[in-house]
C-alpha cells in the first residue's frame, strides 16, 4: 500500500511508538465517523484500508517488527458518538508493553564515524541489535563483569556489564573506541 503524505491525514485521530528490538514502530490510525473510513499505518506505510464501514467500533489486528509482535487496536464508543483507542502490544496494553521493553532492552543511539547507529541489548539473552539487525559478537568475562565485543562500521564497540554498586542488578555501559558514550539510553516515550 502506499506512503500518504500529512496533507492526507484530516482524520489522524490516535498516534503511538511502539518500542522493538528492531527499532521503535510509529503506528497511526485515521478514523472517519461519517464515512466509516479506517486507515492505519506503520512508520508512514498504509497497511490497512476500510472504506464505508457501517460498524465505527471494534478492533484491528495486525503484527510488527521482525519478531512480528501482535497489536491490536481497539476502537470503543464513548458518550456523545464518541470513540476511544487503545493499542494492545503482545497482549498487553501499550503502557505495559513499553514498562516491560524498557526493563528487559537497554538501547543506545549513537552517531559513529557520520553514520547513525541504533544500538539495542536483550538483557536477558545478551543479544545485540545494530540498527534493527542482529548482530555477531563476542563475549568475554573481565575483571570486574563482562563485555560484548561488536564493530560500529570501522570503530570498536563494547557494552560493558558490571554490578551496581548501592543497587541491586547490573549497569550497562557503552564504549565505543573505548571511550564512554555518556549519552542517556534512549526510551520509547
Amino acid at each position: 500500500m502506499d506512503s500518504i503524505s500529512d496533507n492526507d491525514r484530516s482524520n489522524l485521530v490516535a498516534y503511538w511508538s511502539v518500542p522493538l528490538n528492531d527499532g521503535v514502530y510509529t503506528i497511526e490510525f485515521e478514523h472517519g465517523t461519517t464515512t466509516g473510513r479506517r486507515v492505519l499505518r506503520v512508520n508512514g506505510e498504509e497497511i490497512l484500508r476500510r472504506e464505508w464501514m457501517f460498524k465505527l467500533v471494534g478492533n484491528e489486528r495486525f503484527n510488527i517488527g521482525k519478531q512480528a509482535a501482535k497489536c491490536e487496536l481497539h476502537v470503543d464508543p464513548l458518550p456523545y458518538f464518541a470513540f476511544s483507542y487503545s493499542l494492545t502490544v503482545d497482549g498487553k496494553s501499550l503502557e505495559k508493553f513499553t514498562e516491560q521493553q524498557n526493563k528487559a532492552m537497554r538501547s543506545w543511539g549513537v552517531l559513529v564515524e557520520g553514520e547513525r547507529y541504533r544500538i539495542v541489548l536483550e538483557k536477558q539473552t545478551l543479544d545485540v541489535w545494530l540498527n534493527g539487525q542482529k548482530e555477531e559478537v563476542e563475549h568475554v568475562f573481565t575483571h570486574d563483569g563482562s563485555e560484548i565485543n561488536f564493530q560500529l562500521g570501522e570503530a570498536k564497540a563494547s557494552i560493558r556489564a558490571v554490578g551496581a554498586v548501592k543497587k541491586e542488578g547490573v549497569i550497562y555501559q557503552l564504549y565505543i573506541n573505548d571511550e564512554l558514550h555518556e549519552d542517556e539510553p534512549e526510551t520509547a516515550e
